[in-house]
């Protein structure tokens, strides 16, 4: 495979529809983007892992979605890392990247001391939608379960959304003859949009986090199971390598499936914050707050969490009396 058509599949996410099964579908890709989220912090390899794997799952989901504006993933943990926290942002125009961003809180006393299956434990998965300003914001929940973030996304989209979904995914760091080591992801995203069971209608059960096989039952189970058998024969290098283009992997997995798929879109590394949206934060505070949050420099200062952009401002020209005499 020559360069050319493997830079085209790097941090892109391909939509398929499979005709046979009624399925829908993603195939994400992600290089560049991971670069650009991981080189803003000095995160230890087994949070750097995570935060791959969140986004790789943000790049999957938010694909998926009609959005306006914004989808937020977030993990909170009592856990050695305490949250993780993604978010993808729709392109502005039609043609456009979409973009993403993440970052990570851990208790760096205890993330050398703890098991990597036990990173995250006594928390919950959330995916938050805001469509902007005249929609309300979407919340779901669902408490950590399973051994992974992408069990956790499974089950999330059973309880909470009624929808068969299953994720394959891979990610790791690529070392390849004259480039430097760096982290590449990859994944499929499945799923199947049928009625609820009557287990989940009638709300019966032990209570139990459900999952997709609890939602699919007659000719659609069937379809599922099928469907989740050929998912199953994929390569980690399939996902993750750079020799085998997405569409040829569909035909590979799915070939008597009817694949079908769609016009790919671009994802990027990128930040929505900025010095005015720093002065709009701010904007609530009265002068006697804003005092209390002065250095002693005599400055103002913020951090983005997310790009690790640095804000550095007059302490007179922020808070909601920015401005005014003392006489006024």
């Amino acid at each position: 495979m020559t360069i050319g058509p493997k830079l085209a599949w790097d941090d892109t996410v391909l939509p398929f529809q499979l005709d046979v099964s009624n399925m829908r579908g993603r195939v994400a890709r992600l290089d560049g983007v991971l670069d650009g989220i991981l080189k803003q912090h000095d995160y230890p390899r087994q949070v750097e892992a995570l935060v791959a794997e969140m986004a790789l799952l943000t790049a999957l989901i938010g694909q998926t979605i009609k959005l306006r504006w914004k989808l937020s993933l977030q993990v909170q943990s009592k856990g050695a890392i305490r949250m993780i926290a993604t978010d993808y942002f729709a392109p502005q125009k039609e043609g456009e990247a979409a973009r993403i961003r993440a970052y990570a809180s851990f208790d760096s006393e205890l993330i050398d001391q703890t098991d990597t299956k036990d990173l995250l434990s006594e928390g919950y998965f959330a995916i938050l939608i805001d469509q902007g300003k005249g929609s309300a914001p979407y919340q779901g929940i669902t408490p950590l379960t399973g051994n992974s973030l992408r069990e956790c996304a499974e089950a999330y989209f059973a309880q909470s959304e009624q929808l068969p979904t299953r994720f394959s995914l891979s990610f790791g760091l690529s070392s390849e003859p004259g480039v430097d080591e760096h982290w590449r992801a990859g994944g499929i995203m499945l799923q199947h949009m049928p009625k609820a069971s009557p287990f989940v209608a009638d709300q019966a059960g032990s209570g139990d986090v459900l999952s997709a096989d609890d939602l699919v039952d007659g000719e659609e189970g069937e379809h599922w199971n099928r469907v989740n058998i050929l998912l199953d024969t994929v390569e980690e290098l399939e996902l993750i390598g750079p020799t085998i283009p997405p569409t040829d992997l569909l035909v590979r997995l799915f070939h008597e499936e009817a694949p079908r798929v769609y016009d790919a879109q671009a994802v990027r590394f990128g930040c929505t914050c900025s010095e005015d949206r720093v002065r709009q934060s701010l904007s609530i505070y009265s002068a006697r707050d804003i005092e209390k949050m002065t250095t002693d420099e005599g400055r103002v200062t913020a951090d983005c969490q997310f790009c690790g952009a640095h804000y550095d401002l007059d302490p007179a020209t922020v808070g909601f009396e920015a401005g005014q005499d003392d006489g006024d």
